[in-house]
């Protein structure tokens, strides 16, 4: 592995972070908005199968 020294070090950072596009606030916003709304979905999915696996198994076993 090479060696350098902490001002090489430093200006390679910069160099490499000069080269990240960041997005904006709208694509922060839109992306945000989409993780909560498919959070919700698969919560609501999640939900429903397992109430449908509840209700199966108390047919079949006359629990609850």
């Amino acid at each position: 592995m090479a060696v350098t020294n902490p001002a090489q070090f430093i200006s390679q950072v910069r160099a490499e972070v000069s080269k990240v596009v960041w997005p904006t606030r709208r694509e922060v916003l839109l992306t945000t908005v989409m993780v909560f709304i498919m959070a919700t979905l698969t919560a609501i999915f999640f939900s429903l199968v397992d109430i449908l696996i509840r209700n199966g198994l108390s047919g079949i076993f006359g629990l609850f």
